[in-house]
């Protein structure tokens, strides 16, 4: 069995969703602390030809409390909810894939949720959905709990044992953290996931990289993105 496992982020880019369709299961990090100006509650869109970063409001933004413990701005999120679909109508409404994508985005919102774990989540498996991404998905405050206080690739090793998996993925930028003879030693094969360089057409505009998949979605059907879902190389 392949096993990740990553932060939830909300409407992440694309190398995120090639993790996910990598792997037999993927198992959501909604129990450690949350990343301030990181990508758990922020990404990136294409408007007016350049990217625009947009920020899901946050109560109390805090490094010390858990990524499931933090709650989103409720008396701000509808007015930003609001300005936000306005922004992707205006930017994205001559797209050719508009009123599916904009369907599913607002099928996101309209679920009722409190915290950014369950909304970037939620945005997750939506996506995963529409693409026909059939990994499992788990969340590590509620099957491993009891790992919590371990050192970071400790509780990602044993993660792994409990699934009897003998196969990890992680993002690239993980080479700079986790070693693969760390990994090796407990009988795991750590694997590092690079995404191709992938460009598509935006407006016929100089292509601008690494947006939100919303962008990619947009631009692209289903089965254009099922194929580049297999863009990528294991290191």
């Amino acid at each position: 069995m392949k096993i990740a496992v990553m932060q939830p982020y909300i409407f992440p880019y694309i190398g995120y969703f090639q993790l996910i369709n990598a792997v037999d299961k993927f198992v959501f990090y909604d129990d450690v602390n949350f990343i301030k100006q990181g990508w758990i509650n922020r990404n990136k869109i294409l408007v007016s030809g350049k990217e625009f970063l947009f920020t899901v409001p946050i109560q109390n933004i805090s490094s010390n409390r858990k990524i499931n413990e933090t709650e989103i701005s409720l008396h701000q999120f509808d007015k930003w909810q609001k300005k936000f679909l306005k922004t992707l109508n205006s930017s994205y409404t001559k797209a050719p894939h508009y009123d599916e994508v904009m369907s599913l985005i607002q099928n996101v919102f309209n679920e009722e949720q409190n915290n950014i774990s369950s909304l970037a989540i939620n945005s997750i498996r939506i996506v995963c959905d529409y693409l026909h991404i059939g990994t499992k998905f788990k969340l590590s405050s509620e099957k491993y709990s009891d790992s919590q206080g371990m050192e970071n690739a400790d509780r990602l090793i044993d993660i792994c044992k409990k699934n009897n998996s003998t196969e990890y993925l992680n993002p690239i930028g993980g080479m700079e953290i986790y070693t693969k003879e760390d990994f090796a030693e407990k009988g795991i094969d750590l694997k590092f996931l690079a995404t191709n360089k992938t460009e598509y057409k935006q407006f016929g505009n100089d292509f601008i990289p690494n947006l939100s998949i919303i962008d990619v979605m947009m631009f692209n059907s289903v089965e254009e993105i099922r194929k580049m879902l297999d863009e990528y190389i294991l290191k």
